[in-house]
Protein backbone atom coordinates (compact mmCIF):
# COMPACT_ATOMS: atom_id res chain seq x y z
CA UNK A 1 0.00 0.00 0.00
CA UNK A 2 1.02 3.20 -0.99
CA UNK A 3 1.87 5.84 1.72
CA UNK A 4 0.78 9.31 1.07
CA UNK A 5 1.63 12.33 2.86
CA UNK A 6 -0.95 13.82 5.10
CA UNK A 7 -2.69 17.15 4.01
CA UNK A 8 -5.80 18.64 4.64
CA UNK A 9 -6.83 18.45 1.14
CA UNK A 10 -5.77 14.42 1.02
CA UNK A 11 -7.47 13.82 4.24
CA UNK A 12 -10.59 16.00 3.67
CA UNK A 13 -13.25 13.16 3.07
CA UNK A 14 -12.33 11.59 6.54
CA UNK A 15 -12.21 14.51 8.73
CA UNK A 16 -9.66 17.55 9.71
CA UNK A 17 -6.08 17.49 9.95
CA UNK A 18 -5.03 19.43 13.12
CA UNK A 19 -1.95 21.77 12.63
CA UNK A 20 -1.02 25.10 12.96
CA UNK A 21 -0.09 25.59 9.56
CA UNK A 22 -2.36 28.28 8.44
CA UNK A 23 -4.33 28.22 10.93
CA UNK A 24 -6.19 31.13 12.39
CA UNK A 25 -3.82 32.36 15.25
CA UNK A 26 -3.29 35.75 17.79
CA UNK A 27 -1.16 36.22 20.95
CA UNK A 28 -2.77 35.97 24.41
CA UNK A 29 -1.73 36.10 28.20
CA UNK A 30 -0.13 39.38 27.45
CA UNK A 31 2.10 38.37 24.31
CA UNK A 32 3.63 35.48 26.25
CA UNK A 33 1.59 32.96 24.20
CA UNK A 34 -0.02 32.42 20.88
CA UNK A 35 -3.09 30.69 20.04
CA UNK A 36 -3.42 28.61 17.27
CA UNK A 37 -7.06 28.42 16.76
CA UNK A 38 -10.30 26.44 15.10
CA UNK A 39 -8.20 23.59 14.08
CA UNK A 40 -10.72 20.87 14.48
CA UNK A 41 -14.23 20.49 14.31
CA UNK A 42 -15.30 18.79 17.70
CA UNK A 43 -18.95 16.94 16.54
CA UNK A 44 -19.79 15.12 20.07
CA UNK A 45 -23.09 15.80 21.07
CA UNK A 46 -25.61 12.91 19.60
CA UNK A 47 -27.59 11.30 22.69
CA UNK A 48 -26.35 13.61 25.18
CA UNK A 49 -22.57 12.80 24.16
CA UNK A 50 -19.74 15.17 26.44
CA UNK A 51 -16.61 16.07 25.77
CA UNK A 52 -13.85 13.78 26.59
CA UNK A 53 -9.96 14.54 27.06
CA UNK A 54 -7.68 12.26 27.20
CA UNK A 55 -4.04 11.21 27.08
CA UNK A 56 -3.17 7.59 24.88
CA UNK A 57 0.45 5.96 25.62
CA UNK A 58 1.17 3.92 21.73
CA UNK A 59 3.62 1.46 21.68
CA UNK A 60 4.23 0.16 17.90
CA UNK A 61 2.92 -2.70 16.10
CA UNK A 62 5.12 -5.68 14.81
CA UNK A 63 6.41 -5.34 11.60
CA UNK A 64 5.00 -6.44 9.33
CA UNK A 65 2.34 -4.36 10.91
CA UNK A 66 -0.97 -6.77 10.27
CA UNK A 67 -4.46 -4.88 9.58
CA UNK A 68 -6.56 -7.31 11.41
CA UNK A 69 -9.84 -4.71 11.79
CA UNK A 70 -11.17 -1.45 11.19
CA UNK A 71 -13.49 1.02 13.34
CA UNK A 72 -15.83 4.15 13.16
CA UNK A 73 -17.19 6.34 15.53
CA UNK A 74 -21.12 6.98 14.92
CA UNK A 75 -21.75 9.37 17.66
CA UNK A 76 -18.89 11.39 17.88
CA UNK A 77 -15.90 13.02 15.90
CA UNK A 78 -12.18 11.89 17.47
CA UNK A 79 -8.77 13.74 17.38
CA UNK A 80 -5.25 12.28 17.94
CA UNK A 81 -2.69 14.67 18.59
CA UNK A 82 1.47 13.63 19.08
CA UNK A 83 2.63 15.52 22.30
CA UNK A 84 6.29 14.10 20.23
CA UNK A 85 7.90 15.64 16.98
CA UNK A 86 7.46 11.29 15.76
CA UNK A 87 6.44 10.45 12.22
CA UNK A 88 3.15 8.23 12.92
CA UNK A 89 0.59 6.05 10.22
CA UNK A 90 -3.02 6.78 9.32
CA UNK A 91 -4.75 4.38 7.53
CA UNK A 92 -8.82 5.04 6.98
CA UNK A 93 -11.03 3.29 4.16
CA UNK A 94 -14.51 3.98 2.83
CA UNK A 95 -15.70 0.41 2.91
CA UNK A 96 -13.41 -1.94 5.40
CA UNK A 97 -15.20 -4.82 2.93
CA UNK A 98 -13.04 -2.92 -0.24
CA UNK A 99 -9.33 -2.96 -0.12
CA UNK A 100 -9.38 -0.13 -3.05
CA UNK A 101 -10.93 2.24 -0.84
CA UNK A 102 -7.99 1.82 2.00
CA UNK A 103 -5.04 4.97 2.16
CA UNK A 104 -2.32 5.32 4.39
CA UNK A 105 -0.76 8.51 5.55
CA UNK A 106 2.22 9.42 7.29
CA UNK A 107 1.78 12.72 9.65
CA UNK A 108 4.29 14.81 11.01
CA UNK A 109 4.82 15.06 14.44
CA UNK A 110 3.26 17.82 14.05
CA UNK A 111 0.37 16.74 12.80
CA UNK A 112 -3.34 15.73 14.40
CA UNK A 113 -6.14 14.23 12.82
CA UNK A 114 -9.70 14.49 13.85
CA UNK A 115 -11.88 11.13 12.68
CA UNK A 116 -15.59 12.26 11.30
CA UNK A 117 -18.49 10.36 12.85
CA UNK A 118 -18.68 7.24 11.09
CA UNK A 119 -15.08 7.78 9.20
CA UNK A 120 -13.51 4.06 9.10
CA UNK A 121 -9.98 3.89 10.59
CA UNK A 122 -7.53 1.59 12.09
CA UNK A 123 -6.97 2.36 15.77
CA UNK A 124 -3.79 4.41 16.32
CA UNK A 125 -0.45 3.50 14.82
CA UNK A 126 2.79 4.68 15.71
CA UNK A 127 5.97 3.49 14.46
CA UNK A 128 7.78 5.08 17.81
CA UNK A 129 6.49 5.07 21.17
CA UNK A 130 4.49 8.18 21.93
CA UNK A 131 1.69 10.02 23.98
CA UNK A 132 -1.21 11.65 22.06
CA UNK A 133 -4.02 13.82 23.49
CA UNK A 134 -7.26 12.51 22.50
CA UNK A 135 -10.38 14.52 21.97
CA UNK A 136 -13.54 12.47 21.89
CA UNK A 137 -16.76 11.33 23.12
CA UNK A 138 -18.00 10.17 26.42
CA UNK A 139 -21.27 9.26 27.32
CA UNK A 140 -24.37 7.59 26.77
CA UNK A 141 -25.29 5.43 23.08
CA UNK A 142 -22.74 2.87 21.37
CA UNK A 143 -20.29 5.07 19.73
CA UNK A 144 -18.05 2.12 18.42
CA UNK A 145 -18.29 -0.01 15.62
CA UNK A 146 -15.55 -2.61 14.59
CA UNK A 147 -15.46 -4.56 11.33
CA UNK A 148 -12.51 -7.79 11.51
CA UNK A 149 -11.05 -8.17 8.41
CA UNK A 150 -11.09 -11.84 7.56
CA UNK A 151 -8.56 -11.03 4.62
CA UNK A 152 -5.68 -9.27 6.70
CA UNK A 153 -3.34 -6.60 4.96
CA UNK A 154 -0.49 -5.72 6.25
CA UNK A 155 2.02 -2.21 6.51
CA UNK A 156 5.78 -3.18 6.14
CA UNK A 157 6.78 0.60 6.98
Amino acid sequence: MKIEKLTKQAFAAFGDVVEIEGAEHFFINQHFAERFNNLANVDVTDEGGLVNISIAAATPRPKPIAIKLMERHPLGSQIFYPLQDEEWLVLVCDDPKDKSTYRLFQATGQQGINYKKNAWHHPLLVLNAGKFIVIDRRGPGNNLEEVPLTRHMAILS
